[in-house]
């Protein structure tokens, strides 16, 4: 009916058809003195059955504050303001008589599909008080993303119609072609980027240290407002800290623009966006009738370092977190191109791409998936900040995926088979746990075995150093993991607080550790064991010849396993022990850098 009306040369509400509305409602004028309220509307708006009628602004608020699952906004105005603020606050005198505080909404969730129909504190308290939204920007950001695609389409297609390959009648009739194709790819955009609004929300108050250091840097670094920006003080921040919570979704969106906007700030100002692999995604973005009949316009395309960069900030952020490229930068000193290169290498290599796409098409539940896509965050983490430690810098993408990415997937498969001891029955009830919650088993078991599949890594390195096969070296890299309880320690260090910034580099630290020990113990066990050995015999070998240095870190280690205490000095401590157990400073020697 609104269509029709619509369509109209001249029409207002008065002539919507009343026969198709519901029993008890009605469409009335804002300036009669009162409206009757049906009692039908008093059971939808959750009125005492006295009331009767209602003023216009009456009803208008009674709307505002119904006990509904969605309240979408999508006119002009602000509606609904916090408690702590005024009308005049609110900037918006046309609204005063009608507006309403957040913490007096009894609704579920806001949308946005207007602008500021919720103030920014207004936001902000109808979360902490238990309700559902994110921002305006965030709500209303797939428009903005369509009149970009229509404006680097149109730049396109105009050059080419210059350059006599497109004639001038045929441009319109090919926009009107690739309509849907544009509204899903900015539909997709779209659901990716809530996806990790979902996520970041889920571990909110957990990540809240880093999240705090991560505004910090953005405020001295990159001129944010915080008052501006609606974003929490470092008191308030505090205060949470000490509740336990976290940033609200509103908060979270906020800062989610401002580290897209940082990153690609940071890559246009490089040759990121220049390099062939990064390149060669440029035709992604445009429809399939461009991509087929001007491919070499696009590559032309005056703005395509822009749509470059664009396509890679947002790549990186919407699947590898809000904190990805700053914790990186925090806890090894990465650019923010080192990782970006580090991410689609990473994600090359381990086929994280196609997992993530099977988990967000999973037929279970967004908390589900929320926790499935965050536990493949673990890998991405990790084999980033190894690429980023172990590998030559800058990171030749094309050049690392081609080196991992074969031995991985020829690898990964016999990996569970490596698998021991505790290895074996944690991933069976960690997969278990969210199969119970409606988890495919199938997925759930190969998230939670990702992890497992990091070490692959080095895996390959030693392999290569050794010139050994991969199944030999994984098989006893995996049992001497088990063998020396190295694994478990790496468990423990992973329940450590993260504290500020200095306890969680000190956690990476140990992590590192432990891993590097691991890759030099395999080196020395291989150094002195026979290829057609299995692996327990090589290890055997290895023990034998190295009875009175590995008795006494193994002592040591024991002592520190039956005293029950895992905090960092004690960690560090087994941290040492376990580098002890490499004979010489030949056998700690690690892959090439």
């Amino acid at each position: 009916e609104r269509s029709r009306l619509f369509g109209l040369a001249r029409s207002s509400w008065a002539d919507y058809d009343r026969s198709l509305i519901s029993a008890g409602g009605g469409v009335y004028d804002r300036t009669v003195k009162s409206v009757p309220i049906s009692p039908q509307a008093r059971a939808a708006l959750g009125l005492p059955d006295d009331v009767v009628k209602l003023s216009p602004p009456e009803l208008i608020r009674a709307i505002l504050l119904a006990p509904v699952q969605l309240l979408w906004n999508g006119g002009i105005g602000t509606y609904i303001k916090s408690s702590s603020e005024t009308n005049a606050d609110a900037g918006d005198k046309s609204n005063d008589a009608v507006r309403v505080n957040a913490d007096q909404l009894r609704v579920k969730v806001i949308g946005e599909g207007g602008n500021l129909g919720v103030t920014a504190l207004g936001r902000i308290e109808f979360c902490r008080n238990g309700g559902k939204m994110n921002t305006d920007a965030l709500d209303n950001s797939a428009g903005v993303d369509c009149s970009d695609h229509e404006v680097n389409i149109k730049v396109l297609l105009d050059g080419v119609v210059s350059a006599g390959e497109l004639d001038i009648e045929d441009r319109n009739p090919l926009l009107a072609e690739m309509t849907d194709e544009v509204a899903q790819m900015v539909l997709q955009d779209n659901v990716s980027q809530n996806y990790v609004m979902g996520i970041s929300r889920a571990e909110s108050a957990r990540m809240l240290n880093v999240h705090r250091r991560l505004i910090e840097e953005l405020e001295t670094e990159r001129g944010l407002d915080r008052g501006l920006e609606a974003l929490p003080t470092d008191a308030v921040l505090k205060r949470r800290l000490e509740e336990g919570t976290g940033l609200a979704s509103p908060e979270l969106a906020n800062l989610l623009a401002h580290v897209k906007l940082a990153l690609k700030a940071d890559l246009l100002a490089g040759d990121l966006p220049d390099s062939a692999f990064f390149a060669a995604r440029l035709p992604e973005y445009f429809p399939t009738p461009l991509r087929e009949r001007f491919g070499a316009a696009i590559k032309k395309h005056r703005l395509r370092r822009e749509i470059v960069t664009t396509m890679i900030a947002n790549e990186v952020v919407d699947y590898g977190g809000v904190t990805y490229t700053f914790r990186l930068g925090e806890e090894i000193g990465a650019t923010a191109t080192d990782t970006v290169r580090a991410f689609a290498a990473v994600t090359d290599i381990f086929g994280l791409h196609d997992i993530w796409g099977r988990i967000r098409a999973a037929d279970t539940t967004v908390g589900v998936r929320d926790q499935l896509e965050l536990e493949t965050k673990r890998t991405l983490d990790r084999a980033s900040r190894w690429l980023l430690t172990n590998r030559p810098q800058p990171i030749a993408v094309g050049a690392e995926i081609n080196r991992y990415r074969v031995g991985v997937r020829e690898l990964a498969p016999k990996v569970p088979g490596w698998l021991r001891g505790h290895h074996v029955t944690t991933l069976t009830d960690q997969a278990a746990d969210l199969v119970a919650h409606g988890a495919p088993l199938d997925l759930a078991t190969e998230v939670f075995g990702l992890l497992h599949l990091f070490p692959l890594l080095d895996v390959i390195d030693i392999a290569d150093i050794t010139d050994r096969s991969g199944e030999e070296v994984g098989a006893l890299y995996y049992a001497l993991n088990e063998h020396l309880k190295i694994d478990w320690l790496l468990e423990a260090v992973s329940h450590l607080e993260r504290g500020d910034r200095w306890h969680a580099l000190a956690r990476l630290s140990l992590r590192d550790d432990m891993y590097s020990s691991l890759r030099s113990l395999t080196l020395d066990v291989l150094s002195g064991g026979d290829p057609e050995e299995s692996a327990d015999e090589k290890i055997a070998y290895w023990e034998s010849k190295n009875q009175s240095r590995l008795g006494r870190a193994r002592a040591a280690l024991a002592e520190l396993f039956e005293s029950g205490t895992h905090d960092l000095a004690t960690l560090s401590v087994a941290a040492r022990q376990v580098r002890s157990m490499v004979s010489g400073v030949g056998a700690q020697s690690e892959v090439p850098r």
